[in-house]
């Protein structure tokens, strides 16, 4: 395998540096102090082709494959961990999942709008029962006509208020049965569509969390994704990308506190002469790069995986798993390089530090990525 950056992954890191200097880095405190969702920018996004970066290029997408996907969201993170998971959340999740299960009449429908930009996607599996124990939702949908009728709540929506399209997983069968639950898109503006409470969130505070709330909504037939009853096993598939989203955003958010720390550590003065000189920070610097640098070829492997259509579930899962907690040991390690400066907001290491947490919590915890991992070693 090549590890070295192909031509459109170049293009993309500095496409992503530029575009992050003139657009989210004069705002991203301002963003995460107000827990504003800077909608603005990922239309911007959609301009530069990055809202459909696994699209292909007749849904009007930039028609890419995995490799340059985690540069793509890597890059982001490196700058903003909220705006790199609200990236990969419209990407990985909803806008994967249609790409994965639609027929070619939803694709046309629904594909083109999310890659340029012009809608922003939702994707709904959890709810507050449920966490990891996805198979007891509550959610359900009962047939009626041509229509189905949906009632629940689903918690810790990536978009759930300012999405334009949410792809909802929920039970159309029996409590607990794998094949008891069903994929639906349904449009922002359907009746009995609604969002609840948004979370007052430790880090990731720009990038929106709310409930989904579902009274009496009435979605066609048409607006479902596969056969009734497919819903679940999508969504492990769908779910096994998004680990590598996860990944890759957990090594955007380790790279950044990295480079702040070097810098930081060639600047700061102490016992005349630079801390950087001092072993126990330089070897903090040794190994955290070492770390960064063994989740990177984890996820790049998986990346390689997915691109030609091989099983990813393990490699994923582990490319999340320790990616996150890398993410949170760099992190943490760069705060304390920064001193009582990596304790305030002045600098931008408190940001990677509580931004960091989440990777280890979202799109399955890092006690989930240890059980699919045992699992596929032992079965």
């Amino acid at each position: 395998m090549d590890f070295s950056l192909n031509e459109n992954q170049k293009m993309i890191s500095q496409m992503i540096k530029d575009f992050g200097e003139k657009n989210i880095k004069p705002k991203l405190m301002e963003w995460d102090e107000t827990q504003e969702f800077p909608v603005e920018v990922f239309k911007k996004f959609g301009e530069l082709g990055l809202m459909g970066v696994l699209v292909p290029s007749e849904y009007g997408g930039a028609g890419f494959g995995y490799t340059e996907y985690v540069t793509v969201i890597s890059e982001v993170a490196k700058i903003c961990g909220s705006i790199g998971l609200s990236l990969a959340a419209h990407n990985s999740l909803c806008t994967g999942h249609i790409l994965q299960f639609a027929n070619p009449a939803q694709k046309k429908k629904w594909l083109p709008k999310l890659a340029s930009g012009e809608w922003i996607g939702a994707w709904a599996l959890t709810e507050p029962n449920t966490g990891s124990d996805a198979m007891r939702m509550k959610c359900t949908a009962v047939q009626d006509g041509d229509h189905w009728v949906i009632n629940g709540t689903k918690c810790w929506i990536t978009h759930g208020n300012s999405g334009n399209v949410l792809v909802a997983i929920v039970r159309t069968g029996e409590l607990l049965d794998s094949h008891g639950m069903t994929a639906f898109v349904i449009e922002r503006g359907t009746k009995g569509l609604g969002a609840g409470k948004k979370e007052n969130k430790l880090g990731m505070r720009a990038s929106e969390t709310t409930e989904v709330i579902f009274e009496n909504c009435r979605v066609h037939k048409d607006n479902i994704l596969g056969k009734v009853g497919d819903g679940f096993i999508q969504a492990m598939k769908v779910l096994d990308g998004g680990r590598i989203s996860i990944a890759a955003l957990g090594l955007g958010i380790a790279k950044g506190a990295l480079d702040a720390s070097v810098k930081y550590s060639k600047e700061r003065q102490q016992f005349g002469q630079p801390i950087s000189g001092f072993q126990g920070i330089a070897f903090k610097l040794a190994d955290m790069t070492t770390q960064i640098e063994a989740a990177e070829l984890l996820i790049f492997q998986a990346a390689d995986l997915k691109n030609r259509g091989e099983k990813v579930t393990k490699l994923s899962a582990m490319a999340k798993y320790y990616s996150s907690e890398v993410a949170v040991k760099v992190s943490t390690e760069a705060v304390q390089i920064f001193g009582g400066y990596g304790y305030t907001k002045d600098f931008p290491v408190e940001k990677f530090y509580r931004d960091s947490k989440l990777c280890t919590i979202g799109e399955g915890t890092s006690e989930i990525q240890k059980l699919v991992i045992s699992r596929e070693i032992l079965n």
